[in-house]
């Protein structure tokens, strides 16, 4: 294959293709369908800048597998391409029995500093933050502050998004942008361009909390401060795109009743999946048993009525899905910042109101479909009016019910300090199946009762 040959499609991807006469940005187009041999191969016969661009591209969990699959001797060279941040999260993917040895080949600097990164949680902006920093002092001239950014460019792979003015203390005392730099007198002195606005984030902030200022703020880059306000390290936007993805993939798996996964999908061994997969569909069994028991209280009133069983999974499942709708608006808006815990009031008037006439909605159709039926086919017999009444009353009821479970589940959890995401849509359509099921035989019993109960 020449090297300005098309690559071939990822999705249809010849399994015959020699991957040694792939150019870099074609093995990047088919990467994630190579298994880690063809990527081991592959990599160091790439032009090095090639072979480097490309490493550093990937997922972290996809380098830590392309290190640990390579020679010893090998690993050191590759491992010290990562800047301290990319290297603290690499070792923390790798195996527990792997991570000293992965130490052991950095340099020691280096070493030392993914060593303090290591000591903060993952998913806090002391994990996140990137040590390494352009710093600029507050009396330097913009000359020598350009000379220092041409030296600091030659020593770095990653350039920086801002230039950061410390005191002899080490605190942040002001930022200084690319083009106020360009645009300044030489003579001129970096105290005299910097700004003093701040937006600084501690170390112990929460991922989530750092993707909301970033997306509020517009910045590339956030300061991390100490609590005297000494600067720590930078955290890019780049490691907010990858948390954002981290923490959408996670909320999609737990509201589609799964624990979240550790690793990729086809990365996740069959037991790890299975055991993931396993607890939430056990409770959520449980909940259905919940809803034939239900049923057994209502057993004389259907073996007296038939019928009315014909209706039960158009009710429950209505109830279902308005909760289902409304659990995941709720999630995404508590996500997104748009809705907090104050909030709940305010969500519960709006879903109480939606739920009605959504209910009412659904219950106009219903009703509609039992004329047409009844006039068509003579379906339902001489009682299909209070019957039609029934089933209508019982969708508004079920479907107000589900609107406001799922939406205020999400709250509830969020006041118990645990994840909103939990509330995932099966478990909210299972909790309504067992109301509705009571809603349901309960107006039943109330509008049929002298006629076909």
């Amino acid at each position: 294959m020449s090297p300005s040959s098309s690559p071939p499609p990822s999705d249809e991807l010849d399994r015959d293709v020699d991957v040694d006469e792939l150019t870099g940005a074609e093995l990047a187009e088919v990467w994630a369908l190579l298994d880690v041999e063809e990527r081991r191969r592959a990599l160091p016969l790439l032009p090095r800048r090639e072979a480097e661009d490309l490493f550093l591209a990937r997922p972290t969990p996809e380098q830590a597998e392309l290190i640990l699959d390579l020679p010893a001797d090998e690993r050191r060279a590759w491992l010290r391409l990562l800047p301290p941040d990319d290297a603290a999260d690499l070792v923390q993917h790798a195996p527990a029995e792997t991570r000293s040895a992965l130490l052991d080949l950095l340099e020691p600097a280096t070493r030392r500093e993914v060593r303090g990164l290591l000591a903060y949680a993952d998913d806090e902006a002391g994990g996140l933050m990137n040590p390494y920093y352009a710093r600029l002092r507050p009396e330097m001239t913009i000359t020598e502050a350009m000379g220092y950014l041409r030296r600091y460019a030659r020593e770095h792979r990653e350039g920086p998004y801002y230039l950061y003015v410390l005191d002899a203390e080490q605190r942040l005392v002001g930022t200084v942008s690319f083009r106020e730099l360009f645009a300044a007198e030489p003579g001129a002195r970096i105290a005299d361009v910097m700004r003093q606005e701040l937006v600084t984030v501690s170390d112990d902030t929460d991922q989530e909390a750092l993707s909301r200022l970033f997306e509020t703020h517009r910045f590339l880059a956030l300061p991390v401060v100490d609590e005297q306000g000494r600067m720590k390290g930078v955290v890019t936007i780049d490691d907010i795109v990858e948390v954002v993805q981290e923490e959408a993939t996670e909320d999609i798996q737990k509201m589609g009743g799964t624990e979240a996964l550790d690793a990729p999908y086809l990365a996740t061994d069959f037991f790890t999946l299975t055991r993931k997969r396993a607890g939430w569909l056990s409770v959520l069994f449980v909940g259905e048993m919940l809803t034939a028991t239900a049923m057994g209280w209502f057993e004389d009133e259907i073996a007296r009525a038939v019928i009315l069983a014909l209706f039960i999974p158009l009710i429950i499942s209505s109830g279902g899905n308005s909760g289902s709708q409304a659990t995941t608006l709720v999630i995404r808006a508590m996500a997104l910042g748009e809705v907090r815990l104050r909030d709940w009031w305010r969500v519960m008037r709006r879903e109480l109101a939606s739920g009605l006439v959504l209910g009412g909605i659904l219950s106009a159709i219903a009703v509609l479909r039992f004329v047409v039926w009844q006039l068509a086919f003579d379906a339902y017999g001489e009682h299909w009016g209070p019957i039609a009444i029934t089933v209508a009353g019982s969708l508004v009821g079920v479907v107000t019910f589900g609107t406001l479970a799922g939406s205020m589940l999400p709250f509830v959890l969020r006041r118990l300090g645990l994840d909103p995401a939990s509330a995932s849509a099966p478990f909210v359509a299972t909790l309504v199946d067992v109301t509705g099921v009571l809603i349901y035989f309960s107006l039943a019993s109330v509008l049929l009762r002298g006629t076909l109960l």
